[in-house]
């Protein structure tokens, strides 16, 4: 079964951390994603853009608005998601354990059900 760990954080703490300290969380992550990697269970690790990068599509009076910015305010904001293949909910929640372990984030785990497949390049480009 994919599940998808949804990590929160508060952008203002994470955006202040060093160059160090950020580098620091990932490479204590990696460590922990190893084991997933090998075992095939691993998909993509995704670290999103800040909110203020962010494009918004409502509709409003049956009109599409295209709005700058997240749609909610909220004290923490999704700054990425794992997608990783787990036999259980219960191998999901300790491996997310493992990742979060010594961190203030929150963690959402969500099963998946692909609607449809996609096509990627084999390279995706990633936003700087």
């Amino acid at each position: 079964m994919l599940y998808a760990i949804l990590c929160y954080h508060d952008e203002d703490i994470v955006s202040s951390w060093s160059k160090a300290e950020d580098e620091a969380v990932l490479a204590k992550r990696e460590r922990v994603q190893q084991e997933f990697v090998a075992n095939g269970k691993m998909g993509p690790a995704i670290r999103l853009m800040p909110t203020s990068a962010a494009t918004t599509l409502r509709v409003s009076g049956g009109e599409q608005l295209v709005l700058d910015g997240p749609f909610a305010e909220t004290k923490e904001q999704l700054l990425g998601f794992y997608i990783v293949d787990c036999d259980s909910l219960d191998e999901v929640v300790e491996f997310g354990k493992r990742l979060k372990e010594g961190e203030a984030c929150t963690f959402e785990i969500r099963p998946l059900s692909i609607f449809k497949e996609g096509v990627l390049p084999e390279k995706v480009k990633v936003a700087s």
